[in-house]
């Protein structure tokens, strides 16, 4: 018999999991939160978002300080306290973990440290150190996240050898380091390495750059970074790793053969996978795809009509937002009320220098399937806030329906398109056309300019950019 019954146990601290416990108590649910990690957080949190976007934000300080000549400002060449950094990152992450057990504790969600095991579609096996042996609960909700995946043929047993977690330590400034994998992890780390000292050679295996996004997004940020870093290698695989003393041997294979480097560190990241080896699955009736993603319906819930999950082990996009949100959807459900995970747009954000957002259509997916669209672009160099920061290198558009200029998608290169986005996001959920925002006052001088601007090049021709009409 168990120990403990809950209305609701939710398998996982990070993003998803406590907003799902939030939630399922604020509806009056009886709720535990589990997690094997000291800390609430999880992966965005202690290993990932958050110390990224730490780490970033100093390297975008790094490269200010560079880029301050060009105005007449000069500063001595910037000494990096590697110590200081770590513990920089560390504080962060405290205050935010601290915040996230606060509003646990004030809303009366139990914390559990421990590791959970479905026994059956009603009980949950726990072990740890302070943990009941079993509990039971009248609804579950899985939200474990997912790892990096290192495939078996780049597995070095070598300290240098470092997956997304690992690189996230700064564990030294490498002189050379490869980054393999050219998706938005190794994008951003590459640029905080870079920031901080180190040539950066990134390796991808397709064609270009962030696959399945737009090229015209992802030019900008692939000129920049050419200019940074020491190669980018596209259509080329690592096809070996060697551990030598005084370094790593690269195997690098393209169409034209091969070729070896050398390198103080190598950084893998070609990609996740979700955790849902060890939950008991198999003691459900949960269904988990080829690939170990639970598959869910729009509920969140599973073939076991008790149990829910949400995040990353229920596949693309594994974006903490859309966890989060996910989260908010099953409890709700638990709580008997009407919800569904219908979002229109599900924003994303590459943190690299420039960044690159976008949501909804993309103008590749509308150009493969057909749709009639048009795409209306907006250049930064046209605008007067990029020029002043010296940015012109960013580019906004619209993907509008050809006919009622209605906003199905919007995408942007530039420095905080990150903070941008967001308006594409409401513009997509509330049905808006490009008139609406092309008559919507924008501040001046501002980035968000470039919006309006964009939508104008649909209802006419934009202030800041003149286009000839077509006869």
């Amino acid at each position: 018999m168990a120990e403990s019954r809950y209305d609701v146990a939710v398998i996982g601290g990070g993003p998803g999991g406590y907003a799902a416990a939030f939630r399922a108590a604020d509806r009056g649910l009886r709720t535990v939160l589990i997690d094997e990690d000291p800390q609430l957080g999880g992966t965005c949190l202690l290993r990932g978002c958050i110390p990224s976007k730490a780490l970033l934000h100093a390297a975008r300080l790094l490269t200010e300080v560079q880029e301050a000549a060009a105005w007449g400002i000069q500063f001595d060449k910037p000494r990096v306290d590697l110590e200081a950094f770590r513990s920089r990152v560390d504080a962060i992450i405290g205050k935010l973990t601290k915040g996230v057990k606060t509003l646990a504790g004030s809303r009366k969600v139990d914390v559990i440290q421990a590791r959970a095991m479905l026994k059956d579609a009603t009980v949950l096996q726990l072990s740890g150190p302070d943990a009941p042996r079993e509990l039971s609960f009248g609804h579950a909700i899985i939200a474990t996240g997912s790892k990096p995946v290192i495939p078996s043929s780049l597995k070095l047993d070598d300290p240098r050898v470092m997956d997304s977690t690992g690189a996230l330590r700064l564990p030294d400034i490498p002189k050379r380091l490869l980054v393999v994998g050219g998706g938005y992890i190794g994008l951003e780390l590459g640029t905080v390495y870079q920031a901080l000292g180190s040539e950066v050679t990134v390796v991808e295996a397709l064609p270009r750059l962030l696959n399945g996004v737009d090229a015209d997004l992802v030019r900008p940020l692939h000129q920049r970074m050419q200019r940074r870093f020491k190669a980018i290698k596209l259509n080329t695989t690592v096809a070996q790793l060697e551990a030598q003393n005084d370094g790593l041997v690269a195997t690098f294979s393209d169409s034209e053969g091969t070729n070896t480097d050398r390198f103080d560190r190598v950084l893998i990241a070609v990609g996740r996978k979700p955790n849902t080896e060890q939950l008991g699955l198999d003691h459900t009736k949960i269904a988990v795809t080829s690939k170990g993603f639970v598959e869910v319906d729009r509920q969140m819930r599973t073939a076991e009509p008790a149990i829910f999950a949400i995040g990353d082990v229920v596949g693309d996009p594994m974006l903490a937002h859309k966890a989060s949100h996910e989260g908010l959807v099953a409890a709700e459900v638990i709580a008997g009320r009407q919800a569904t995970f219908d979002a229109a747009a599900i924003p994303a954000v590459v943190f690299t220098d420039p960044e690159i957002a976008w949501c909804g259509l993309t103008e590749e997916t509308a150009k493969a399937s057909g749709q009639a669209v048009k795409v209306a672009r907006f250049p930064w160099a046209a605008s007067g806030r990029a020029t002043t920061l010296g940015r012109t290198e960013g580019v906004t558009k619209l993907i509008l329906d050809q006919e009622s200029g209605r906003v199905l998608g919007m995408g942007l290169c530039g420095v905080g398109a990150g903070e941008l986005i967001a308006e594409g996001v409401l513009a997509i959920e509330m049905g808006a056309v490009a008139e609406d925002l092309a008559t919507s006052i924008h501040a001046h001088p501002t980035l968000s300019e470039t919006v309006m601007e964009a939508a104008e090049s649909f209802t006419g021709s934009p202030t800041h950019l003149f286009i000839p009409k077509r006869s």
